[in-house]
């Protein structure tokens, strides 16, 4: 089999003093932290359009990175992209990947092309997955990119475009099935509208709902046993999607009665562009109990658009790998590598780079927060913060026996007293002394 990337070797860790940039410096897949190796705690995962499929092309130029894979086309292109990722993978250490259905096959010219050629591509996948152990993380179908899409997939005003999104999401589920994917994911890319003007959002979002509840009930009948996904993203490239942030997901899934069978998948960077945090989304979907898996990936703020980067922020990540921990972990998930290299990075050194510095990001953000967690001062300031809820009156309110006449009669004869600080500054300086400690 042809080696597509004979400059990386197998990458191997060689500890925080090594200057070897292709070597991990921070991740050490069989080290202990709280219990459980780094490799339990990082499922990573290898996202098939990011690091196959993405030549550096943006709004203002053309593509920079070579993905012809040898100047094939057809299902010899679809093969040979395969084997680059597959080598890739194995030689980062990456158990599982993860795409979407015309990342990894050409659409043809009619939906059966494009159906004979996906199972193709499962059938090459199995051979792969059976030398190397690696796993499929999640499928998914594409139901943004195409020009029937336009307006929406599974809550498109038309019945052909609607039924066309269904096609394309049993094939893609047939994929999971047939490959024993851990999880499915719905990421409704232009499941959203541009006015209201024209749009009957009432009937569109039952049409959503309608939706997911065939594609979950053909799945189950059908033999999977996976994780189903909803990932939250609230605009670009629609003005107004549905699945805006964790909140209005869950809100939904709740609504329509689908609390039970889907979880969330949550993306750093699209938390950005809903005015939140990563570790905010994942607290949201963690105290509502459907925290599924996560997307890593960092947003450059001062560009208002996604840019995928790979996760470089070791603060913010130990704040998420913090929820991911009091979670309990991302046992029906994976942390899929949905980043991509910049524009410039464009060499074959890069395509392992990318990987590296994102693994070792998150080995130190896990670290970060097992430090946080053992040090004790955060929660115990948060417990102490709230203990006036664990007797009298408070365990009162919180037991549900007191009412509101009760609490004003004592508010009445309260006497005025200052309110305790919320010591942000402090909290700030303890996680800064915990991830510098050493120095």
């Amino acid at each position: 089999m042809k080696e597509f990337f004979p400059n990386i070797p197998k990458i191997e860790y060689e500890g925080p003093k090594s200057k070897n940039m292709l070597a991990f410096k921070h991740y050490n897949k069989d080290e202990v932290i709280l219990g459980k190796t780094m490799a339990e705690h990082l499922p990573f995962s290898f996202a098939y359009w990011h690091g196959l499929n993405y030549d550096g092309t943006d709004m203002f130029g053309v593509g920079t990175i070579d993905r012809s894979y040898g100047g094939l086309t057809g299902r010899a292109l679809a093969e040979a992209k395969a084997d680059a990722g597959f080598e890739l993978m194995e030689k980062l250490g990456i158990e599982y990947f993860c795409f979407h259905d015309v990342d990894v096959c050409d659409q043809g010219a009619s939906l059966t092309e494009f159906k004979e050629n996906l199972a193709h591509m499962v059938d090459y996948f199995k051979g792969h997955m059976d030398r190397t152990g690696i796993k499929l993380g999640w499928a998914t179908a594409n139901l943004f990119g195409h020009p029937r899409y336009q307006q929406g997939g599974a809550t498109s005003p038309y019945l052909d475009t609607y039924a066309t999104a269904a096609f394309q999401v049993k094939n893609a589920l047939d994929a999971a099935i047939e490959l024993d994917a851990k999880g499915y994911t719905f990421w409704g890319g232009r499941e959203g509208y541009e006015t209201l003007l024209n749009t009957d959002m009432g009937f569109e979002l039952d049409n959503l709902a309608r939706f997911y509840k065939m594609a979950i009930k053909y799945a189950k009948d059908n033999g999977y046993k996976g994780a189903f996904y909803i990932e939250p993203k609230p605009k670009e490239p629609t003005m107004h999607q549905y699945d805006f942030d964790a909140a209005t997901a869950i809100q939904f899934l709740q609504k329509y009665g689908l609390d039970n069978d889907m979880t969330l998948n949550l993306e750093g960077n699209h938390a950005s562009l809903a005015g939140h945090t990563f570790e905010h989304e994942i607290r949201v979907a963690r105290i509502n109990g459907l925290l599924g898996s996560i997307d890593a990936n960092h947003a450059e703020t001062l560009v208002g658009w996604d840019t995928d980067e790979f996760p470089k922020d070791v603060k913010g990540t130990a704040l998420a790998m913090y929820e991911v921990i009091k979670a309990g972990g991302l046992d029906t998930g994976v942390i899929n590598f949905d980043s991509k290299l910049r524009r410039p990075s464009n060499d074959e050194l890069d395509q392992a780079i990318g990987f590296i510095a994102g693994m070792d990001n998150y080995a130190l953000g896990l670290k970060l927060a097992a430090k946080i967690i053992e040090d004790g001062r955060l929660e115990d300031f948060v417990k102490e913060r709230y203990s006036s809820f664990d007797s009298g009156l408070g365990a009162k309110v919180v037991s549900g026996e007191t009412n509101l006449e009760e609490l004003a009669d004592y508010a009445e004869k309260l006497e005025e007293k200052p309110v305790p600080s919320g010591r942000q500054e402090y909290l700030h300086s303890v996680i800064n002394d915990l991830m510098c400690e050493g120095l």
